[in-house]
């Protein structure tokens, strides 16, 4: 269901096991507080015995003040055994970018933040290379080059976690950072749970061409479509939940530079949406997969 011009709106996303009743509770709550609701949606998963709902409503009216959200929702949680998030529509959340050399991820995140079409802030970008300094700081962005390899990948994560905490870093976006980051720099940033808090994109269509070079293996097979794929990053190498997928065509006569360049389309359009979809919510992570409500 739907509105137009709702003004500031609260959603909260909820996981909790499936039982009868669930929507009338949650929407419920929602209207027992003078809440009016302007999106809801929900998923039942018979098999994993799950249910998810994301609930937004209109901040004007409600009966709780905005403070008092989270906490009534903890418990509302808690009665349900479940795991929650609540946010608001005009929240702009921080944001880090990790780059190595290729700029076409970074400018097209930064454009389209300064255009407003996704909110959220770049206070940092980091990267392991100094070639993207001067990209970062046009668009307002400190710029910090943290070079890393395998003798000092220990040190460097640690460099990282420490500007992410000096700059409130709510969400971490690889845009082509080319860097497998490590169990515990994840451990310490994004503790599993349903909602993920580090994006990469991967230059395939996943689960095809994992690893490196994905588009000189997809050219010696003669594939006819190539894409890119944005996921939450986990453990397991290009393997964490897909949030957004794009492809384009390719045909005999492309080489390898061709499908790059036709590659480089397929990632910025990927990505975008996907930190998109994050920062509006619209995403739930349950048994290793996910459920976008768009």
């Amino acid at each position: 269901m739907s509105a137009g011009n709702p003004g500031v709106t609260a959603i909260l996303q909820m996981i909790c096991p499936d039982r009868p009743g669930l929507v009338r509770e949650l929407s419920g709550w929602v209207a027992a507080n003078g809440g009016n609701i302007v999106h809801a949606d929900h998923h039942s998963d018979q098999g994993a015995g799950l249910f998810l709902s994301r609930i937004e409503w209109q901040l004007a009216g409600f009966g709780l003040p905005r403070e008092a959200i989270g906490p009534t929702a903890q418990a509302l949680a808690e009665r349900l055994d479940g795991q929650f998030q609540v946010t608001f529509s005009d929240d702009r959340p921080p944001v880090a970018l990790f780059v190595s050399k290729q700029d076409h991820g970074l400018l097209d995140l930064l454009w389209r933040t300064r255009t407003g079409e996704l909110p959220m802030r770049v206070p940092l970008v980091i990267s392991n290379h100094p070639n993207l300094g001067p990209v970062a700081e046009e668009f307002g962005a400190h710029f910090e080059c943290v070079p890393i390899d395998a003798s000092n990948r220990e040190a460097a994560e640690a460099r990282h976690l420490e500007l992410l905490a000096d700059h409130g870093i709510e969400l971490v976006v690889l845009a082509k950072y080319m860097q497998v980051l490590t169990p515990s720099f994840l451990a310490a940033f994004d503790p599993p749970d349903a909602f993920h808090r580090v994006i990469n994109i991967h230059h395939s269509f996943l689960p095809a061409f994992q690893g490196a070079q994905p588009y000189h293996r997809a050219w010696e097979r003669g594939v006819k479509l190539i894409g890119a794929t944005a996921h939450y990053v986990t453990e397991e190498l290009d393997g964490g939940p897909i949030i957004a997928q794009s492809t384009v065509p390719v045909g005999h006569r492309d080489e390898v530079g061709d499908l790059i360049r036709k590659g480089r389309d397929t990632e910025r359009l990927a990505l975008a949406r996907a930190v998109r979809l994050h920062l509006k919510r619209q995403v739930m992570v349950y048994r290793g997969r996910t459920a976008v409500f768009d």
